[in-house]
């Protein structure tokens, strides 16, 4: 039987160009066909999809429940104009994603995926890259790769925006989402993946402080984790086109922000589907 659409795989270890569908007019069949793709390759790009503020939040409830619904990551304000203070909460948050992570490891349930779409995009920059984590674990050689097994790490959005110098503003423009008090959540630094039992590395810009190593060799050590996981042909960037959908699994990518031009306006809406409990929730 033929398939109701176009799978284009990506050159890389990972994600694919989906053609020859509509988003926002999806059926029970071909969402199902479109979901265990999704599981293969862990990033599908829908091109020129240009979905409204329900049809994307209606995309993402079919992946589950969302954490939040379609929220804005731009440089610009509500009224249209530029956000030009760039020491500002939510200039400092754009910052911070230009690092590489995963959405909402410092919650108490890590996120499952993200549905991401371009509005306004500027000229040049500001790709959106991902890495894939399945096969950095994959590459790692046998010693690193029991290593790591026995370890993991707390995880912070203070800590990893502290980093560049960003301390959220009482009462300003930033919601402080994330900026949480009470205990930080401790992950395993290998994850397994509820659906499809694939091993990858969990790490990224919110680790920090393996519990049994000095917090200076803690830092190297995933550091270098980093460098060896998110580099070719692990990761893709992708660049915008206004309309462009894309859906990610949260569970086993990283993914990254890239820098443009900040007197040029970037609009995106962000969708994030919530983590299942049972299997996205931190270590007791």
């Amino acid at each position: 039987m033929a398939r109701a659409f176009e799978i284009q795989p990506l050159d890389a270890t990972f994600g694919a160009v989906v053609t020859g569908i509509k988003l926002a007019a999806l059926d029970d069949t071909v969402w199902r066909e479109l979901y265990a793709e999704w599981l293969k390759y862990a990033l599908l790009i829908f091109p020129g999809q240009f979905l409204n503020k329900d049809e994307q939040n209606e995309f993402a409830r079919r992946f589950g429940p969302l954490e939040f619904e379609r929220a804005p990551i731009s440089n610009v304000k509500s009224d249209g104009t530029l956000i030009v203070d760039q020491d500002s909460d939510v200039m400092k948050i754009l910052q911070g994603n230009m690092g590489w992570h995963a959405d909402s490891t410092y919650m108490p349930v890590q996120a499952k995926g993200a549905v991401f779409c371009a509005e306004v995009v500027p000229n040049s920059g500001g790709a959106t890259g991902w890495a894939d984590m399945r096969a950095a674990y994959d590459a790692l050689d046998a010693g690193l790769r029991a290593k790591v097994e026995g370890l993991s790490a707390y995880h912070s959005l203070r800590y990893s925006q502290a980093k560049i110098g960003h301390k959220p503003k009482p009462g300003a423009d930033y919601k402080g989402y994330g900026f949480h008090n009470g205990p930080e959540p401790l992950r395993p630094l290998v994850k397994i993946h509820p659906e499809t039992g694939r091993k990858s590395l969990l790490i990224g810009r919110h680790a920090h402080d393996i519990p049994g190593m000095d917090p200076a060799e803690s830092e190297r050590f995933l550091q270098e984790l980093v460098e060896i996981a998110c580099r070719p042909p692990r990761v893709y960037h992708h660049n915008w086109n206004p309309g462009d959908t894309v859906v990610w699994d949260n569970r086993c990518l990283l993914h990254q922000a890239t820098p443009w031009d900040m007197t040029e306006p970037r609009i995106m809406w962000h969708s994030r589907i919530a983590g299942d409990p049972a299997s996205e929730s931190a270590l007791p």
